[in-house]
C-alpha cells in the first residue's frame, strides 16, 4: 500500500533516550524541559525570534486569532485545509473569501483588496503546498487598510524567502506538526510572531492564562504540548535535511515523468526555497482526475484530493463565488511523496498516471 504520505519515525533508541529523561523526572507536561529545548532548537533551525509550541496546528490558528484580537471579518483563501476556515468561524469571526491565483494557487492579492471593508480586521493567507504567497503585495494591502496578517504556514516548515525565514513575514505564522508533516511531534503545532509581546501573550494563553498557580493574565485554553510529543519532535529534527533531500529526489522523478501538456503543475515563488512536502498535479478535468484516482486506488496507491472541496462551499460559511478555487479543487490531486517512498515506487505511480491520461 502506498499512501499519499507516511509518518517519518526516527530510530526507536533515539526516542527512548528522551523517554528515559521523562521517566526519571516524572514531568509529563506543563512546559517541561523537553518542550523548552524543542522551542530553543526550532528557533535556531527556523531562524526566528519568537515561537510558541502548542498541541495542534488548529489550536495554533485559534490561539493566534485570539491573541491578535481578530474580530469581525477575516479575508482568507478558499483553497486550503478546512482548519484555516473553521478556526476563523470557531473564534466568532466571519471568513470572507478572496479567490486564488490560478498558477500559484495562493490567495490573489488583487482579490484581497476588493474584499476589505470597515469590518475587516485581518488577512489569513496560506502558503499552499509550501509555496510562498506574494507577501510583498499582501503586506502592501494590509498596511493600506491597517489590518493584520496571519499566515497559515502548515506546509511551509523550513522554507525561506529571499534568504530569510518565510515565517518572519506577517504579524504571525502558524505551523502544523501533525504526523502527516515531515517534521512532526505526532500531534502539535506552533505560532511564530513578529512581536515579542504577542508571543508572551500566547505563552500564557496556551496554559489557561496562568501567570502562576493563582494568578491569571487573561483568558486562556489548554494548548500545551506534552513532553512525550516534544520528545518525538527532538528525535525527528536531526533528520530534516535528509528528509527534504529525499523528497526532492522523489519530486525530480515525478517532474521528469509527468512533463506532459495534459498535466499542469504549480508555479512556485522564485524568491522562495522549496521543501517538497507535497506533489500536486492539476488535470484538464475532474473526470480525468477521478479516472486516474480510481485506477491508482485499484493498485493500492492512495493519492489525495487535497484540497477538496473549495472552502467557500462549506455548509457553515456565507456562500460566495470563487471560480478559480472551485475549478482547481475539482482537478488537483496530490501524489504520494514521503521519506520511505522508493524511486521505483515513484516511477510506478508516475507511469500509472500517464497511462490514465
Amino acid at each position: 500500500m502506498i499512501n499519499v504520505t507516511k509518518t517519518f519515525l526516527p530510530p526507536l533508541s533515539e526516542y527512548t533516550k528522551y523517554l528515559k529523561k521523562i521517566w526519571y523526572s516524572g514531568w509529563i507536561t506543563n512546559n517541561g524541559e523537553l518542550l523548552c529545548l524543542l522551542e530553543y532548537k526550532l528557533k535556531n533551525r527556523l531562524k526566528v525570534e519568537n515561537i510558541a509550541i502548542v498541541n495542534s496546528g488548529t489550536a495554533a490558528l485559534q490561539i493566534a486569532l485570539k491573541a491578535l484580537d481578530i474580530k469581525g471579518e477575516v479575508v482568507t483563501t478558499p483553497f486550503s485545509y478546512v482548519a484555516t476556515t473553521s478556526a476563523i468561524v470557531w473564534e466568532g469571526a466571519r471568513p470572507v473569501f478572496a479567490d486564488i491565483d490560478p498558477d500559484t494557487l495562493c490567495i490573489d492579492p488583487n482579490k484581497i483588496a476588493k474584499k476589505i471593508t470597515s469590518r475587516t480586521s485581518a488577512i489569513l493567507a496560506t502558503h499552499v503546498y509550501g509555496n510562498a504567497c506574494d507577501i510583498e503585495r499582501i503586506s502592501k494591502v494590509a498596511r493600506k487598510h491597517n489590518v493584520k496578517v496571519i499566515y497559515d504556514a502548515a506546509h511551509a516548515f523550513s522554507v525561506t524567502y529571499d534568504g530569510r525565514s518565510l515565517l518572519e513575514f506577517g504579524d504571525a505564522s502558524v505551523l502544523s506538526f501533525h504526523a502527516t508533516k515531515f517534521f512532526h511531534t505526532a500531534e502539535g503545532g506552533a505560532i511564530v510572531t513578529k512581536d515579542r509581546d504577542d508571543c508572551n501573550r500566547i505563552l500564557y494563553m496556551r496554559n489557561f492564562g496562568h501567570m502562576g498557580s493563582e494568578d491569571f493574565s487573561g483568558i486562556g485554553t489548554n494548548g500545551k504540548l506534552s513532553e512525550l510529543h516534544a520528545a518525538m519532535g527532538l528525535s525527528v529534527l536531526p533528520y530534516i535535511n535528509r528528509i527534504i533531500n529525499k523528497l526532492k529526489k522523489t519530486a525530480d522523478v515525478y517532474d521528469q515523468l509527468l512533463e506532459n501538456p495534459r498535466i499542469k503543475g504549480v508555479k512556485f515563488n522564485p524568491l522562495a526555497s522549496r521543501n517538497y512536502a507535497y506533489y500536486p498535479i492539476i488535470f484538464k478535468s475532474e473526470k480525468i482526475l477521478i479516472k486516474i484516482k480510481d485506477a491508482l486506488f485499484a493498485r493500492g496507491i492512495y493519492p489525495r484530493r487535497y484540497f477538496y472541496p473549495s472552502l467557500n462551499q462549506l455548509p457553515y460559511v456565507d456562500k460566495c463565488s470563487c471560480p478559480v478555487s472551485e475549478k482547481i479543487a475539482k482537478r488537483v490531486l496530490c501524489l504520494p511523496i514521503y521519506y520511505d517512498l522508493s524511486i521505483r515506487q515513484a516511477k510506478k505511480v508516475g507511469e500509472l498516471v500517464l497511462r490514465g491520461l
